[in-house]
């Protein structure tokens, strides 16, 4: 079962959904609009390797907007910061979005009960199209569960995106095969 707006307010005001900034003008009737923030990220070497760490190099969206091109894999992050304690939150692209042929996730789209951070979005496009930070990018959907979570995601030991930031952040795969 989806939230509804009426239920994702009284989630918000019992402290199991958080979301921040958030403005009511942005609520749908199942969903809330998260924005692009203002830092961007793209892997610093052509070929990544799954079983290391692949840096990448941050930049800020200027003003005039960032035109993106295909074949390349920018790393986006939303404004809003969230937290979820008791649903399970997916994040899709806006229609809007998905018209002018961004993607802004792989695969990526389901967030963990304990979830608490900015969302890194995995932005590719179809053809050349700027953008510009803090444009409706997404929208969040939460989903009752059924039954009660063992470990919640930021109690974790073995989160690898438990690090609160406002920039992207990049693969840890590779912590996946560390001994």
């Amino acid at each position: 079962m989806i939230l509804t707006d009426t239920e994702i307010l009284a989630e918000m005001r019992m402290g199991s959904v958080v979301i921040k900034p958030f403005d009511r003008r942005f609520l749908g009737s199942n969903s809330y609009d998260v924005h692009l923030g203002d830092w961007l990220a793209m892997y610093r070497d052509e070929i990544l390797d799954a079983r290391r760490h692949n840096r990448v190099s941050y930049f800020r969206i200027p003003k005039e907007g960032l035109i993106l091109v295909p074949s390349k894999l920018y790393l986006g992050v939303t404004k809003e910061y969230t937290e979820t304690h008791r649903h399970v939150p997916f994040l899709e692209g806006k229609s809007s979005i998905g018209r002018l042929g961004i993607d802004i996730h792989a695969t990526a789209g389901k967030g963990d009960i304990g979830f608490c951070n900015t969302w890194t979005l995995e932005i590719s496009v179809r053809q050349p199209v700027r953008i510009y930070a803090r444009m409706p990018i997404g929208q969040l959907i939460y989903f009752r569960v059924s039954g009660d979570v063992a470990v919640p995601y930021n109690k974790k030991k073995t989160a690898k995106y438990n690090r609160r930031t406002v920039k992207p952040v990049e693969s840890m795969m590779w912590k996946n095969f560390e001994t």
